[in-house]
């Protein structure tokens, strides 16, 4: 199932399922559904609820014509270009990110490789949407991008060993860390370089774990006004996704719609020769296979 988050016609998150190729979007709050709704905006992901059980149940009856036919007649199945894509999870819990966890963007930044896993985070007024406009703040001149792997939680984990980590996942989503290096260098420690306002996009769906076969073997790229300026694999995870979990989860419980940002891959644009920063009225493309592209608009502060 391809989960979105979105709006139409008024300004009220819904949540729904991609349908016929990405051109229909299934919303799961229509009356026609018949889901229970979940009680708040993140128990719509959590994998042990009787809303997501119920939504996957629909959008799997939803692949038959009848019942397609039915529902998009009750008003439940709506054009894509008659929405508006959020961020899949509108308003995450906690945005947890992951540096330097490429082995080859390591050699690329003259990097030891990290004896554990190097953790930051982004606070959720960071997040932005598919299509988006990632603003430069005031005062930086030296905003970067960063494609990476999302993992959305599905279910509570503390203390959660390797071998079951994955039990604990939703699905996955392309990400872009966005990165003022300025602030980051100056400071001396990420939190405010990490966190401006509109610095972390993402979408523009989740992709449930069934319908990635391996996490850890998919091509991800990043575009910058059409060039390709990342290019490499997930395979290339110096620690990966189950690692992840045991490792934050020892000190930090997760909750149904956290997002894990696993880290990025070589071609970021600090350290090119000579570096390349983010303009207005540049085009950021994110690519990972099986999870469609995030495009991102470069905008002035407002």
């Amino acid at each position: 199932m391809k989960i979105v988050s979105f709006t139409h016609r008024d300004a009220i998150a819904r949540v729904g399922a991609l349908l016929e190729n990405g051109q229909s979007v299934l919303d799961f709050s229509s009356p026609a559904a018949a889901i229970p709704q979940p009680k708040c905006a993140l128990e719509a992901f959590d994998l042990a609820g009787a809303f997501l059980r119920e939504a996957r149940s629909l959008a799997q009856r939803a692949q038959g014509k009848g019942e397609l036919a039915r529902l998009r007649a009750a008003g439940a199945v709506l054009a894509r270009k008659d929405v508006q894509l959020l961020a899949p999870v509108p308003r995450p819990g906690k945005i947890l990110c992951i540096g330097l966890n490429y082995k080859d963007h390591a050699a690329e930044s003259n990097s030891a490789l990290p004896e554990r896993p190097l953790l930051f985070s982004k606070f959720p007024t960071c997040v932005t949407a598919p299509g988006g406009t990632i603003r430069i703040p005031r005062g930086s001149a030296n905003v970067d991008y960063e494609a990476e792997l999302g993992v959305v939680i599905g279910k509570r984990a503390s203390r959660v060993p390797a071998a079951k980590a994955l039990e604990h996942v939703l699905g996955y989503v392309n990400f872009n860390d966005v990165s003022a290096r300025d602030f980051q260098f100056k400071d001396g420690q990420w939190q405010r370089g990490k966190s401006c306002d509109t610095f972390a996009p993402f979408g523009e769906y989740i992709a449930t774990t069934d319908e990635i076969a391996d996490p850890h073997k998919l091509k991800i790229r990043l575009r910058l006004n059409g060039k390709t300026m990342q290019d490499s694999s997930t395979d290339q995870l110096i620690f990966r996704i189950p690692q992840l979990i045991e490792s934050l989860s020892e000190h930090v419980t997760l909750e149904p719609g956290d997002v894990i940002a696993t880290g990025t891959p070589p071609g970021v644009g600090f350290a090119r020769k000579p570096p390349v920063w983010l303009q207005a009225g540049d085009k950021v493309e994110v690519e990972i296979e099986g999870l469609g592209v995030l495009t991102n608009l470069v905008g002035a502060a407002e």
